[in-house]
């Protein structure tokens, strides 16, 4: 949904402007600047549980959602039933297309992610990429809580990346280092959301 007009230079000054801005602030900026277009992307981890409370003391009705791999600890489930009860909010809960996941464990198995680095793209492929997409379709812009120093590209030329743009870059890196660190990593019984 984002409008032809805007430029990676409207995006960039965007960025420049919320730099020195406290992370509230620059929540406010992009609730007023994309308005029901900008969502919450959350794993329910410590800086998205910020972030939600943050998000929604702002604006009770923000738009938050989540995306359920089918693998996910059951203390994930009991903090988003926890989440939405404590803030009364809606969490959109984004689900992997279950006819693809069936193709794939049939033709990889279950744990099809811990034999190889190919596999684990063809699982989060599945899992994660393609039920992402959905979610962020239609919106201008996307919040995670992915801190700045946690990103692989550089920081500073990071900053103000069109939804678009960080969407490709972002499925680039999953492809790439982010699936590789993670299966070299992954020892049998790790789990794999």
């Amino acid at each position: 949904m984002i409008d032809a007009a805007v430029t990676q230079n409207d995006v960039s000054t965007l960025a420049q402007r919320a730099e020195p801005m406290s992370a509230p602030d620059v929540l406010r900026l992009a609730l007023e600047q994309f308005g029901r277009n900008v969502a919450l992307s959350s794993s329910f981890g410590a800086e998205d549980m910020v972030l939600i409370d943050m998000l929604l003391a702002i604006d009770p009705k923000a738009r938050i959602f989540t995306l359920d791999t089918g693998r996910l600890p059951q203390e994930t489930y009991n903090l988003i039933d926890a989440t939405r009860q404590k803030y009364q909010a809606t969490i959109e809960v984004v689900f992997p297309q279950a006819d693809a996941v069936q193709a794939m464990v049939a033709e990889h198995g279950m744990n099809l992610f811990y034999r190889s680095v190919e596999n684990r793209k063809v699982c989060c492929g599945v899992r994660k990429m393609e039920p992402l997409r959905r979610a962020v379709s239609g919106l201008d812009a996307w919040i995670t809580g992915l801190r700045r120093e946690q990103a692989e590209a550089d920081p500073d030329r990071d900053v103000g990346l069109a939804p678009d743009e960080r969407r490709d870059r972002d499925e680039r890196r999953g492809d790439e280092q982010a699936d590789d660190d993670a299966a070299e990593n992954l020892a049998p019984g790790d789990p794999a959301d």
